[in-house]
């Protein structure tokens, strides 16, 4: 019981923290204390300072030196420079005026997000923020609205991308093969993809009469055309994915290559001055979102250590939940604590193998049910990385965009319930 009041304490402190605009780095880190020493029943209070050793750059068990989590900060650091630098260079703003050529009722709202979906890097929601918060005005949208659309639209891939190490590994878990369970949670992504346009439309749909500007003379378009070179910087890193492939070498460490590259052809295509452009490359640099990336391992690893998945799942199952609704609870609530999507997935399925034969599923239908609970979990966490980064980038904060974020959330889980029991 000591370790579960622990979770929910470590929880509230997090959120109350950031709020108050608190680093969000930080407020991880004093939560993550928090949560072990509230399970040194389980630990002893060496295993804490170990525990923010073995997330950052040392691993206690193989007994060697990574480079995982500096990479990842290295990464989020580098995107956070492109960006701010598309925006001070006006790039961004020339990209906007050209895609509007091609998508004349906010379409660059949902397209863009999307676009960087297809870039499996955690916190990649951070490329899209700019030119979300910049169109997002024209529109005269709430920070909150521009920070729901960024995150749900570059979400909507996750039920079926299949690349993604978290469909691989659920498949793997529960012996299917990708296909099947790309099959399976098909539903969910046209039913992402639905919610999301019909909230956009209602979005934008009172600021309409008042952009007339929008409707392009077609003897403009020629001319409008010219920004969409601005779009070479922000996807030249999602074709470096490819060396990952080719060479072994790791996504992240790919997408830093690309981000590198994109910094440089910014310099050139944006025709900035190179004096100039490095004092921009110089005032963009920050030390922030290092600190997040260290603040969020830091947590998952304490969450992992205390064993607090396990407390979590006997606190359910004194409750005598049934089966079925245990199988949605555990990886929501493991998905929203932990806000990492593979966490919430391989921690809650073996806890839910006994509960499988009561529930009347196929296996396809268990683990189907099991990763769209753990995502609908994920994606709504406040410490899920690419929420924290947009939420930063466009000066808000993930919880003040509940009243639709979570609606729209349960719309989908309920949908693909209803489908698993029926259809599957």
């Amino acid at each position: 019981m000591l370790s579960i009041i622990g979770v929910v304490l470590s929880f509230i402190v997090i959120i109350v923290l950031i709020r108050y605009k608190f680093n969000f780095g930080l407020s991880l880190i004093i939560g993550s204390i928090l949560l072990g020493i509230f399970s040194l029943d389980k630990i002893d209070i060496i295993d804490i300072p170990k525990a923010m050793v073995q997330a950052s750059f040392y691993s206690y068990d193989k007994n060697v030196f990574f480079s995982e989590t500096i990479e990842l900060a290295i990464l989020m650091t580098l995107i956070f420079m492109l960006a701010k630098m598309m925006q001070e260079t006006k790039a961004i703003s020339k990209l906007i005026e050209s895609l509007r050529t091609i998508f004349t009722k906010g379409g660059t709202l949902g397209i863009i997000p999307a676009i960087y979906g297809l870039m499996p890097v955690p916190g990649g929601a951070l490329f899209s923020a700019p030119v979300i918060k910049e169109e997002g005005g024209e529109f005269k949208l709430k920070k909150d609205t521009c920070n729901f659309l960024n995150i749900w639209f570059r979400h909507i891939w996750f039920p079926v991308y299949p690349i993604s190490s978290n469909i691989i590994i659920m498949s793997a878990l529960a012996g299917l093969t990708v296909t099947s369970l790309i099959y399976a949670n098909f539903i969910s992504f046209i039913v992402m993809i639905i919610i999301g346009l019909v909230l956009l439309s209602f979005f934008i749909k009172k600021y309409a009469d008042d952009l007339q500007d929008r409707k392009r003379d077609i003897s403009n378009i020629k001319k409008q055309s010219n920004g969409l070179i601005f779009l070479l910087p922000t996807i030249i890193p999602i074709f470096f994915a490819i060396l990952h492939f080719l060479f072994k070498i790791s996504l992240v460490q790919s997408f830093i290559l690309g981000v590198i590259t994109s910094i440089v052809v910014l310099l050139y295509i944006s025709k900035t001055p190179k004096a100039e452009y490095l004092s921009l490359f110089k005032k963009s640099i920050t030390w922030k979102l290092a600190v997040v990336i260290f603040g969020i391992m830091i947590f998952r690893e304490l969450f992992e250590i205390t064993k607090s998945n396990q407390a979590i799942f006997n606190m359910l199952e004194g409750f005598n939940i049934p089966a079925l609704l245990m199988i949605i609870l555990l990886p929501i609530i493991l998905g929203l604590i932990s806000g990492y999507l593979l966490c919430g997935i391989t921690l809650s399925y073996p806890l839910l193998i006994p509960f499988f034969s009561d529930t009347g599923l196929s296996n396809l239908g268990f683990a189907s049910l099991i990763y769209m609970s753990a995502f609908v979990g994920y994606l709504i966490s406040p410490i899920h990385l690419c929420n924290v980064l947009s939420s930063d980038y466009l000066k808000t904060d993930t919880t003040r965009m509940y009243p639709v974020f979570i609606p729209a959330a349960i719309i989908l889980l309920v949908v693909h319930i209803i489908f698993v029991i029926t259809i599957l």
